[in-house]
């Protein structure tokens, strides 16, 4: 059982591996995109929409802006498609895009995956510090909700979309990490110092990106089960937990922080101990563990693609002004 079982963490590392790769690919052309701009006679690359992945904060005014106005702002759409099929494949898949998908995630699984193997184990933070820490991830959200989610009337989020700084909001992200501050260096080589010692450091902890999925991946059908009495209590599963659940002594692991892996699916030796399952109304039913995932990237594409298909995917920003607003953000860099 143990063999057989194995694959589901080959596959869930090989689609982790892939969509880094993809996203490295996308930061690149976006990259080769603001050169363009940036340097006299660089070739013309097409803008990757998907870049607005990575400004979460516009998605959710985004989002909030749509549900007051039905209307999905030009500027960065793809950011609110984005921001949408993240948290519809949280709310039907559990944390599913963070243990499958999240490039971020990934890296931090490298770096501890790493530091296990040069240390030989990874330490744990103690009972009582670990809620501590855990709230700064909650403490951030509820901050982002009670500035967006609350604060922030639909009027403001419209004269905001059309400032000149959320134009351009992406290439500005961009340069904070190719034109990095030394504060910046320090706090980034702090956080891959802890994550190498501690696992999942920054998602653990810090990210209210991940708290938000958390809590909607508790209203998911799909949960892991375990039989009490099929389990051999050999610990696999609580030892190997990338989120330290001590899943052996769980019926159903409803913990928001479970990414949906499967990892303890994978490592348990006894054949019907855990499982994955899906609730439709009362009843219960065990499904392959392979169809996870290809649900999953089904339901996070198929967002997308609706995006596109309704043409809310492109940005609508023109060509000159990219050009005026990009030439103006290198003088400014320039003259700093």
């Amino acid at each position: 059982m143990h063999a057989q079982r194995k694959y589901i963490r080959i596959l869930r590392y090989s689609l982790q591996f892939a969509f880094l790769l993809l996203v490295l690919f996308i930061g690149y052309r976006f990259y080769q995109f603001v050169q363009h701009f940036a340097v006299p006679g660089h070739p013309f690359v097409r803008r990757p929409p998907s870049v607005d992945g990575f400004l979460p904060i516009g998605g959710l005014m985004a989002f909030k802006y749509f549900l007051f106005t039905g209307i999905i702002e030009p500027v960065h759409p793809s950011g609110f498609i984005l921001f949408v099929a993240i948290l519809g494949v949280s709310l039907a898949m559990k944390k599913g895009f963070c243990g499958w998908l999240c490039p971020i995630g990934t890296i931090s699984q490298y770096i501890w995956m790493a530091g296990e193997r040069i240390l030989g184990k990874n330490l744990k933070i103690g009972k009582t510090s670990d809620i501590i820490l855990r709230s700064l991830k909650y403490i951030l959200l509820s901050l982002f909700i009670l500035l967006i989610g609350v604060a922030m009337a639909p009027n403001m989020m419209l004269l905001f979309f059309i400032t000149d700084y959320y134009k351009i909001v992406d290439v500005r992200m961009m340069k904070f990490f190719t034109e990095m501050s030394t504060l910046t260096l320090w706090i980034l080589v702090a956080l891959v110092g802890l994550s190498l010692v501690y696992k999942n450091f920054w998602c653990r902890y810090l990210c209210p990106y991940g708290a938000l999925l958390g809590l909607l991946s508790r209203f998911s059908p799909f949960k892991i089960r375990r039989n009490e009495e099929k389990c051999i209590h050999c610990h696999a599963c609580t030892s190997h937990c990338p989120t330290l659940i001590d899943v052996e002594k769980q019926d159903v692991v409803k913990s928001e922080e479970c990414f949906g892996c499967m990892t303890c699916v994978s490592r348990c030796p006894s054949a019907g101990a855990l499982d994955l399952s899906i609730r439709t109304g009362k009843k219960v039913s065990i499904i392959r563990p392979f169809l996870y995932p290809v649900i999953l990237v089904a339901l996070f594409y198929l967002v997308i693609g609706i995006g596109m298909a309704t043409g809310k995917w492109h940005s609508q920003i023109p060509h000159e002004e990219y050009q005026r607003l990009i030439t103006d953000l290198q003088k400014g860099s320039t003259g700093n």
